[in-house]
């Protein structure tokens, strides 16, 4: 059973990477995002950025800083066939999973103005804000002495397979075969 984990810069191609790893592979997927809608509808909050980096900040500060992915990860577990799970966003996440048996993180990343042009075509509730706001919400996220708290930057420099997506689909899935056959 392998399970991949996933951190990245916003809009750097996460999700091109999941449906293919589901699509072509058939990875189970496992989401923080699907985890995290769930707990904001229960709590009666929209369903926004900003809820969610609230919720997942209660949470991890109730609960210990990788209590959602080791959530996650107890159900990737419990099927016993090869998972990806997104994501991984707080050292606190990274750090536990170092130790377990069959951590593999892949960092994707991209230039900032080609990720902000793909955010603004998907049109998601989330992704309505100007390049200025885009740009803010990175720097907040990329450094935090916090481990419960987002820091993109440190979980970055902890993966083993670092992916950079700034060109074609085929580009990018030829850099996830070599990955794969690292294992």
């Amino acid at each position: 059973m392998l399970i991949i984990w996933i951190t990245w810069t916003l809009g750097a191609g996460k999700w091109t990477i999941v449906e293919y790893l589901v699509k072509k592979k058939l990875f189970q997927y496992f989401s923080v995002r699907s985890f995290l809608i769930q707990e904001i509808e229960k709590r009666g909050l929209p369903v926004n950025r900003d809820s969610m980096v609230m919720v997942a900040n209660d949470l991890r500060a109730k609960y210990g800083a990788s209590y959602i992915i080791e959530q996650l990860y107890q159900q990737a577990e419990s099927i016993w066939k090869d998972a990806i799970i997104e994501s991984i966003r707080t050292l606190g996440e990274a750090q536990s999973l170092q130790n377990k048996w069959n951590f593999h993180l892949f960092a994707i990343d991209a230039d900032p103005k080609i990720r902000y042009e793909r955010i603004i075509l998907r049109a998601s509730e989330t992704d309505k804000i100007s390049y200025e706001e885009f740009l803010m919400n990175e720097k907040i996220e990329m450094e935090n002495p916090d481990p419960a708290k987002q820091n993109i930057a440190k979980c970055m420099g902890l993966a083993q397979h670092i992916l950079i997506n700034n060109w074609t689909f085929d580009q990018l899935y030829e850099q996830i075969e070599t990955e794969i056959h690292k294992f």
